[in-house]
């Protein structure tokens, strides 16, 4: 890294509003030096990306940015006219969006994206369309540069926007959860990529992420926002280390580790909606010191040493996060609630046929979790899809409890329906939004379980508690709750059904740590209540570990390897999946010694 000292980003006092005056971002104060990158960390709600697109002097549909400074380069971006910004957008200060897929113009080859960011490149520094490519590690080829953006991985497409952020060298980059979604293999080589151009190229970045563990592997210092306010900040080591904010420390224990196989310790409560800020300190109704004084006002920030400052009146009284307790292996269930032999699936298009899963057997036994992880592609969802009955099998076998299936779902019977639930990854679009939450979730057992109505919605309420929400929550609709909450109503719904199986695909993915180790904690105690079977799909090994008593390695559509968790996590024995266990992300070694 290089030795200047420089500061290239100066935020002072950023205030940015909607347009009823709610403030989103209140007071944040941040500095990032050349070659340095900066972490934002924070769930949900708390002005994370809204302060990150301040920083290129924009706001929201229905936000406005107050007041405040933003200084990058000696620029004052707020200060700027709508055309003076549109031309230090790129050029002082560029931005990688969390969608790619979104960010990128389907009709563009990646060829032309890129030469339209390079038109506007200074004119004394030239550069190519193949140059950009070859520092983002993609294929700096003629035919690469004809392709369009759905003709790439997740990982390559957020690659060419990241090219696209360099292509006129700015001195800052804003990333904005550029590898949310994406495999560990990918996310890996994304992460690589931008510690690359911090040290080799001199970029000074700022890294907004949900996952800490992700943001303390790549960044110098970490930034930790609630409810609109920067509450810690500080050198990663330090922070990680020794926590002083409550909420932080709520964070480090909610983080899920492959290499160590602990219990979570979810926060208790939830993140304050816009709406129902106090004038004290937003984290009081969620912390286990607060006092009176909490209540009374605002804390302010106060220095914990020369770099690390929090913003808590009690901070002195924060203990270091607890020692989580080890998941203990269980006991296998002799009676196998599904058994599935010889599978084979593949997806026909014009382009031919892809086998995407070729003889996969396996035994999933009652009360068991078992996981199935691989890249993107490695045909996991594609064999869930199959045992639910929504993809077309081309041979093999699906028992529930010792009877065949019938391939399609259509032609199963209603309690062969009623066995296997599916929980989908995205909750939004899994839910009816015309329909009121209580609606849904008693819909399942007039349908599949033949109840009447009063019956199905004397239910709901319990429903309801099974996954932490109260019962109040049957009144609304989906639009009026967040993500963590929508995914427990899904799985709810799919519990009304009363299944032996739960098949659950990436259902934490892209969620707040607190959330995901709210939602697993969940999934932990349906298993033991109700000795109910789980297929958890997963890119995350920490998530795997966590939930999972055995694991299957898919690549390529066939099994590589499979065995108990804690084997195959701490030896694995095949070059793919030792491959995956390396390239996950994990809590850097401070963290590791203040968590063992």
């Amino acid at each position: 890294m290089t030795a200047a000292n420089d500061i290239v980003l100066d935020v002072t006092d950023l205030r940015v509003l909607l347009g009823s005056g709610t403030p989103i971002v209140d007071g944040v104060d941040l500095s990032l030096r050349r070659a340095e990158i900066l972490g934002i960390v924070g769930e949900s709600g708390s002005g994370k990306t809204t302060t990150a697109l301040a920083l290129l002097g924009y706001a929201q549909h229905g936000a406005r940015v107050a007041s405040g400074k933003v200084s990058v380069a000696g620029q004052d971006v707020l200060a700027l006219n709508r055309t003076a910004l549109r031309d230090i957008r790129g050029r002082i200060v560029s931005y990688v969006p969390q969608d790619a897929a979104q960010a990128l113009n389907p009709s563009l080859r990646i060829a032309q994206s890129l030469t339209d960011v390079l038109r506007r490149r200074p004119q004394d520094k030239t550069a190519d369309v193949l140059s950009l490519l070859r520092a983002v590690d993609l294929p700096a080829t003629a035919e690469f540069g004809r392709r369009l953006p759905h003709q790439l991985s997740g990982g390559q497409q957020q690659r060419v926007t990241i090219a696209m952020a360099l292509g006129c060298e700015p001195p800052v980059i804003v990333m904005d959860e550029p590898t949310t979604g994406l495999d560990v293999v990918t996310q890996r080589s994304v992460l690589a990529e931008i510690a690359r151009l911090r040290d080799d190229e001199g970029v000074s970045l700022v890294y907004v992420s949900h996952d800490l563990a992700v943001v303390s592997g790549i960044a110098d210092r970490i930034a930790v926002m609630y409810a609109g306010r920067i509450v810690e900040q500080g050198p990663t080591s330090t922070l990680l280390a020794r926590p002083r904010h409550p909420y932080t420390r709520g964070l480090l224990q909610s983080i899920p580790d492959h290499r160590r196989r602990v219990r979570l310790v979810p926060m208790p409560g939830t993140a304050l909606g816009l709406e129902d800020r106090t004038e004290g300190c937003p984290f009081a109704p969620r912390c286990s010191q607060q006092t009176d004084e909490c209540a009374a006002s605002l804390p302010t920030l106060e220095p914990v040493t020369e770099q690390h400052e929090v913003r808590c009146i009690n901070w002195r009284d924060t203990e270091p996060p607890l020692a989580r307790a080890t998941i203990e292996p269980r006991r296998a269930n002799p009676d196998a609630t599904v058994t599935v032999r010889g599978l084979r699936a593949t997806h026909r298009s014009r382009g031919g046929t892809v086998v995407a899963a070729e003889d996969i057997s396996f035994d999933l036994h009652r009360g068991e979790c078992l996981a199935l992880v691989g890249e993107s592609g490695s045909g996991k969802t594609t064999i869930a899809r199959s045992i639910v009955g929504l993809h077309q099998l081309d041979r093999g076998a699906i028992l529930l409890r010792g009877e065949e299936l019938p391939p399609r779902v259509r032609n199963r019977s209603l309690a062969q329906r009623r066995g296997i639930q599916y929980v989908f990854q995205n909750p939004f679009q899994s839910l009816n939004p015309q329909r009121r939450i209580g609606e849904d979730l008693a819909r399942p057992g007039k349908v599949l379980r033949g109840l009447s109505h009063t019956d199905a919605k004397a239910e709901v309420g319990g429903l309801l508690e099974q996954v932490r929400l109260p019962r109040t929550v049957a009144d609304r609709y989906p639009k009026q709750l967040s993500g963590g909450e929508l995914q427990r109503v899904a799985i709810a719904r799919a519990l009304a059904a009363h299944p032996d199986l739960l098949v659950c695909d990436e259902v934490t993915s892209a969620m707040d740590v607190s959330v995901q180790a709210a939602i697993l904690e969940v999934l932990a105690e349906l298993r033991d209540d109700l000795g109910l079977a789980l297929l958890f799909i997963s890119h995350d090994l920490g998530v795997v570990s966590a939930v999972a008593d055995r694991i299957i390695v898919l690549e390529r559509g066939r099994i590589c390897e499979a065995g108990p968790t804690d084997q195959l996590l701490s030896e694995p024995q095949h070059p793919y999946t030792r491959l995956l266990v390396d390239a996950a992300p994990t809590l850097s070694d401070p963290s590791e010694e203040a968590l063992s």
